[in-house]
C-alpha cells in the first residue's frame, strides 16, 4: 500500500480509503443492500492487512450502525493511533427540531452521538455531508472550529457541494482563524467528470486534498455494462446518477475493459489508476462486498496509465448534469 498526505495537512492516508457505508445492520436505514455486522467484519480486517489505514462511515449510514460496526472492528484489530477514521454529519438522524443539517446544535450534539458510536475520544476526519443552505456558514464553521479546539475532531473535510461555496467556506475559515477544511470527498469518476470544471482546481490551488465517492460509478466502471448485481435493482441512488447519459457511459465501460483485458488486470483497477493519475486525488473511497473488490483495489496503486491508455478512456466523454449535492 502507497500513503499520501491528505491535502497539505501532515495528515497520511492510504491511497485506497474503505467506504463503510455498506457496513451496517440491515432493515436499518435507506441502504437495502448492506451488510450485517458478521458479514462486515472480514471485509475491515482484510482493509487493515492490505494496509489500508483511512475508513470512511457517516453518522446516516443505516442509522449509525455502521458506525458501531467501524469502531468495534478497528478497536479489536489495530491500534487506534494507526488509524484514520473519518464520519460525517448533516443528513437527518432523528425526527423533530435540530435533527439534521449544520447548525451548531446539530454539529455538536451528533459529534458527541458518533464519538460514542466509534468507542473513540476523537475522530480524525470530520466531515459535512452536504452544504446546509438553511444555516448561517459562519455558525457552521464556527461550530467546526471548536471541535477541534476541544480535540474532539483532529481534521475537517466538506462533501459534494459547488466550488462557489466551498470557495466561501475557505474564505471565512482563513479571515476568522478557524480550522480549515483539508479535504472534498466528492462525486468523481470516469462517467461522470464534472468536478474537473471548478472543484478539482479549486482544491489544487488552495491544497486541499480530494477523495471522491462512488469512484466506481456503483460498481458500474468494474464490469461489462449488461452485467447487474444484486446492489443495481435496490440502489436508487444509482439510478439516478448514472442512467441519464447511457450510450456515452457504454462507450466509457467498453473503453475500460479493453484496457483491463490488454493489461490482464480487472476493470475495477483501470478505473481506479486512472483517478490515481490525477495531481488532485489523494485516496479514492472504494466499498467492498466481495473479497476481490479490496484486493483489486490495493492493486491499483502500483498500476500506472499510459498516456495513449488515459486519452482512450477519456475520450467518449460528453458533458453531464452536475450530480451528487
Amino acid at each position: 500500500m502507497k500513503y499520501t498526505k491528505l491535502g497539505k495537512s501532515g495528515l497520511e492516508v492510504s491511497a485506497i480509503a474503505l467506504g463503510c457505508m455498506s457496513y451496517g445492520e440491515p432493515g436499518r436505514g435507506t441502504h437495502g443492500w448492506t451488510l450485517s455486522e458478521e458479514e462486515s467484519r472480514p471485509f475491515i480486517r482484510q482493509a487493515l492487512e492490505l494496509g489500508i489505514n483511512f475508513f470512511d462511515t457517516a453518522n446516516a449510514y443505516s442509522d449509525g450502525t455502521s458506525e458501531e460496526i467501524v469502531g468495534r472492528v478497528l478497536k479489536e484489530h489495530a491500534r487506534r493511533d494507526e488509524t484514520v477514521i473519518a464520519t460525517k454529519v448533516h443528513h437527518r438522524m432523528h425526527e423533530g427540531p435540530n435533527g439534521q443539517g449544520l447548525s451548531r446544535k446539530a454539529i455538536l450534539q451528533e459529534a458527541e452521538n458518533s464519538l460514542r458510536r466509534l468507542g473513540t475520544d476523537y475522530i480524525d476526519l470530520y466531515i459535512i455531508h452536504r452544504f446546509d443552505e438553511s444555516t448561517p456558514l459562519e455558525e457552521t464553521l464556527e461550530a467546526l472550529s471548536d471541535l477541534v479546539r476541544q480535540g474532539k475532531v483532529l481534521y475537517l473535510g466538506a462533501s459534494s457541494m459547488h466550488a462557489w461555496q466551498f470557495s466561501k467556506c475557505l474564505h471565512l475559515q482563513n479571515m476568522h482563524g478557524w480550522a480549515r477544511f483539508v479535504s472534498m470527498q466528492n462525486h468523481y469518476n470516469l462517467i461522470n467528470r464534472e468536478e474537473e470544471r471548478e472543484m478539482l482546481p479549486l482544491c489544487l490551488d488552495e491544497g486541499v486534498g480530494v477523495t471522491p465517492w462512488s469512484p466506481l460509478a456503483r460498481g458500474r466502471l468494474a464490469r461489462a455494462w449488461d452485467t447487474t448485481s444484486t446492489r443495481t435493482g435496490l440502489d436508487l441512488v444509482g439510478q439516478r446518477l448514472y442512467n441519464n447519459f447511457e450510450d456515452s457511459d457504454r462507450q466509457v465501460v467498453d473503453a475500460v475493459g479493453q484496457i483491463a483485458e490488454a493489461r490482464g488486470v480487472p476493470r475495477s483497477q483501470v478505473a481506479l489508476a486512472w483517478l490515481h493519475a490525477s495531481p488532485a486525488v489523494d485516496a479514492p473511497i472504494v466499498g467492498a462486498t466481495k473479497a476481490h473488490h479490496l484486493e483489486d483495489a490495493a492493486g491499483s496503486v502500483d498500476l500506472t496509465l499510459t498516456e495513449d491508455e488515459i486519452a482512450g478512456l477519456e475520450k467518449f466523454y460528453v458533458p453531464h448534469l452536475p450530480t451528487g449535492f
